[in-house]
């Protein structure tokens, strides 16, 4: 009955499974055999040389990632509904000790060159100002939108023009790859991003994100400012075994599709009350406050996004069975 966020949704059994298998005595940190073998993992998942880390949270994750794109002098375009905007709480500036964020617009949270010109272009290229060094995208976007290769490619394609890196937030990496039938390959790299925020928290794991250098060379020095943020966990084998276990036979984008899936359900039902075309496992419906009230008599949870509006998010171990009263609850309120 909860679909308030995949965030809260359990832990995969495979994930456990893992993490106890590694409940023996190794080398502590990121020395172990598993924190070790995340580079050629992640090597053969995006078919080039990557250098992967683990971290504890998706926060962590983006905001490192940003420091190790963007000098405190700089600063890093993204929209103004990102999540490194508004929902973690300033780390992004606090890691990159005061890079500035640029708020760019764009319909579902998604950036186009266009609205990242519409921010930087008039930006004089002086002392007196601070210089873009950076853009960040999310996929799926906070509004569960997808971005397409060829539309990473369009913002890749300007960054490199302009001299900038290329982050993309992957909170839900797995929920945009599942929906798109496309390599991972193909919606990173290939399109120009530079580093990769991998989630996996959202997707079955427990603790554990990974960080993916698609320029090893932009790398150098991270292990030490994971150090020095105190985010290198003593045991870092149970992070490691965490992203293994969902690398595994592709249980990540198996779990991608079965939450897509259980999200399109719910549009199916939702018919002309739809915000944002669903396009991952999120769902954004127009509801009125009674509307909104009588589903939670139901019992369904969720979260009210804006007036007259509420997002649902159907995580990965959602089944059929449990989404279907609330489709057809939602088809009642027609």
């Amino acid at each position: 009955m909860r679909f308030f966020s995949d965030n809260a949704a359990p832990v995969h059994p495979a994930v456990f499974a893992a993490m106890a298998a590694s409940n023996t005595l190794d080398t502590a940190y990121d020395g172990d055999a598993q924190s070790r073998s995340l580079d050629a993992r992640f090597s053969d998942l995006f078919e080039t040389a990557v250098k992967a880390f683990w971290l504890p949270s998706g926060t962590s994750a983006n905001s490192l990632a940003l420091a190790a794109l963007c000098p405190p002098y700089g600063s890093i375009v993204c929209h103004r509904d990102a999540h490194i905007q508004n929902d973690e709480c300033g780390a992004p500036e606090f890691y990159t000790h005061g890079a500035k964020l640029l708020l760019a617009d764009g319909a579902g949270a998604k950036l186009t060159p266009e609205t990242i010109r519409a921010v930087t272009d008039a930006i004089a290229d002086d002392v007196h100002r601070v210089q873009p060094h950076a853009v960040s995208i999310t996929n799926a976007t906070e509004y569960g939108l997808v971005y397409t290769p060829s539309e990473v490619a369009a913002i890749g394609d300007l960054a490199r023009t302009k001299g900038w890196s290329l982050h993309m937030d992957g909170a839900r990496f797995a929920n945009a790859v599942a929906h798109l039938g496309c390599t991972p390959a193909d919606l990173t790299w290939r399109a120009g991003v530079d580093v990769l925020s991998f989630g996996f928290i959202k997707n079955g794991g427990m603790s554990a994100e990974a960080l993916i250098f698609f320029r090893p060379e932009l790398a150098a020095g991270f292990p030490e400012r994971r150090k020095r943020a105190g985010l290198l966990a003593s045991k870092g084998r149970y992070l490691a075994a965490q992203i293994i276990a969902l690398l595994d036979d592709g249980l990540w984008i198996e779990n991608g599709r079965a939450a897509n899936a259980g999200a399109r359900m719910l549009a199916d039902a939702a018919g002309d009350r739809l915000v944002h075309p669903v396009e991952a496992n999120e769902v954004f419906l127009r509801v009125t406050p009674d509307e909104a009230a009588s589903l939670r008599a139901l019992g369904f949870d969720f979260y009210d996004w804006a007036p007259g509006e509420v997002r649902l998010v159907v995580a990965w171990d959602r089944s059929a069975a449990d989404i279907r009263p609330l489709a057809e609850a939602i088809a009642a309120l027609s």
